[in-house]
């Protein structure tokens, strides 16, 4: 148990000494990056005065180390700052988007679970049929290779051609209603949960082929035991680490901005809202939204960590998370 502890405590030191290197890496990556806020803002053509003077009113013109701290402080406050451009609360603009890009999130996880769980286990179970199995590999690779853009730009070409039940395009607000958001949300979703699908189905196959090969289930086999009950009471339990690890940096990947489903369908939540500041240099916005996006990343890898440890103790002995 002591060591259990100190293995757990050992996770979270490490993931705050990440979030502390992310944000470093983001505060100068923002910086280094061609063109700056005062050449969006006031064009090429602006004097050296008026750029002087942009650069006081917004504190550019500090060292990046003076800058770095304080923008630090005032995370640490729970204010992420100020936009640029709009010149409202980055926190503020944050809240109002992350309901979007968490229902985004939501539906294109039910998807995986309903689909790309049951699809890796059928394909890991039919490994050594003639049929079956390599249909799922099939699937699972196509889903894998097709990038999401293309995949997005066929969607959004074919159901604006043609009237195929769904509508592409005027996302509706939650204020209006949850059909409508829900109606607006799910082409999106879809086109979001093809990788994750492959990428589950892969994953569970290959873990659910692992158990498959162990003397338990042999011995399981020669009890007599039918297939279901060896897949539900043996394989299941023996192949969750590696699928809720996958499960989980999946969640994490979403939650930080899927940009860009997000930029195609034009859809008003985190990832297009990374966007749009990339575009105006608007620093405050960048930061914050990246910076969330990997502290989203860090602290759910942290969660799993800690529930891997929990269902197998082995993992604190051996030092080695499933994250």
């Amino acid at each position: 148990m002591l060591q259990i502890l100190r293995w757990s405590a050992g996770r979270v030191v490490s993931a705050l000494i990440t979030l502390l290197g992310v944000s470093v890496l983001i505060f100068v990556a923002i910086r280094l990056m061609p063109g700056s806020y005062e050449d969006i803002i006031l064009g090429p053509l602006a004097s050296a005065e008026e750029r002087q003077l942009l650069a006081e009113a917004y504190g550019l013109n500090q060292p990046i180390f003076v800058q770095y701290f304080a923008w630090i402080g005032q995370v640490l406050t729970g204010e992420l700052g100020t936009s640029y451009v709009t010149q409202s609360s980055v926190s503020g603009e944050m809240i109002e988007r992350i309901p979007v890009t968490a229902m985004l999130t939501i539906m294109a996880m039910a998807v995986t679970l309903l689909v790309g769980v049951p699809l890796g286990i059928w394909t890991g179970v039919r490994s050594g049929a003639k049929q079956g199995g390599a249909v799922g590999r099939v699937v699972s690779s196509i889903g894998i290779s097709v990038p999401e853009f293309v995949l997005g730009s066929i969607v959004i070409f074919l159901f604006s051609q043609f009237s195929l039940g769904l509508k592409v395009g005027g996302f509706a607000s939650i204020g209006t209603g949850f059909w409508p958001t829900l109606g607006a949300l799910l082409l999106p979703a879809l086109v979001l949960s093809v990788f994750c699908v492959a990428a589950t189905a892969r994953t569970t196959r290959d873990a659910v082929m692992g158990v498959l090969v162990e003397p338990h289930i042999t011995a399981a086999v020669a009890r007599g035991e039918t297939t279901r009950h060896i897949v539900r009471h043996h394989v299941l339990r023996n192949a969750g680490i590696p699928i809720l690890t996958l499960l989980g940096t999946i969640t994490a990947y979403l939650l930080g901005g899927a940009v860009i489903i997000e930029t195609l369908f034009n859809l008003p939540g985190l990832g297009s809202f990374m966007v749009t500041g990339l575009g105006r240099r608007d620093f405050a916005v960048v930061q914050a939204t990246v910076l969330f996006a990997a502290a989203v990343f860090v602290v759910l890898s942290l969660v799993l960590d800690l529930i891997t440890s929990a269902l197998d103790p082995r993992v604190a002995v051996t030092g080695k998370a499933g994250s």
